[in-house]
């Protein structure tokens, strides 16, 4: 019986093993297929890739003649970006307002796609960072807001951030006394994000 046992153990290794082997084959097929599939759409990709000089070529007179001005706005963007990334690091931490992740606003990756040439790349790279910086420095403006001044306007407002909403009403001096303190400690759904992440 015993030597039945150990060759029944003998076979289970030898299937185990021939089981493992066949896991090892197929996962290094499927990183082949894997592999394939990536090149194949890369290539599929760059087939709309169009080249510097034929859209130098096709551009308009009148966009080559703004582009100094568009690229112009490289330096308001950049001091922007500092001023309010100094600005929250140090009023933000006075105030105990939750500082704001510059990285969260500013996502760099569409200039890495592969139909795009090099000045389209640059485009998507300056369009991610003006409108990042615009963005970081509206969520830190709407946070400075809810702290100093959470009163509603009294004219509808468009494109109100997200603070907005919770501020009291205008011309309600009463609430203003009485709510305020409580509005600017009031970021448990910013902090709540920020322990999400």
């Amino acid at each position: 019986m015993r030597q039945h046992l150990e060759e029944l153990l003998v076979r289970i290794r030898a299937l185990q093993e021939e089981v493992e082997e066949a896991y090892r084959q197929a996962r290094e097929e499927l990183e082949r297929q894997r592999q394939d599939l990536a090149g194949e759409f890369l290539r599929r990709q760059q087939a709309y890739k169009q080249g510097l000089l034929r859209y130098l070529a096709g551009a308009r007179l009148r966009v080559v003649l703004t582009a100094p001005l568009i690229y112009a706005g490289w330096i308001p963007f950049l001091l922007l970006d500092l001023f309010v990334t100094v600005y929250q690091a140090i009023c933000f931490r006075a105030y105990g307002i939750p500082r704001v992740r510059r990285g969260d606003y500013l996502v760099f990756d569409r200039e890495r796609l592969p139909y795009l040439n090099l000045i389209e790349r640059f485009n998507c790279f300056y369009c991610t960072y003006g409108n990042g910086v615009v963005a970081y420095a509206r969520e830190v403006a709407g946070r400075t807001e809810q702290y100093w001044c959470p009163i509603k306007h009294a004219r509808r407002l468009r494109g109100a951030h997200d603070y907005y909403p919770k501020f009291l009403d205008h011309g309600d001096a009463e609430a203003y006394r009485r709510e305020l303190a409580r509005l600017r400690r009031d970021y448990e759904q910013v902090c709540s994000l920020l322990d999400k992440q």
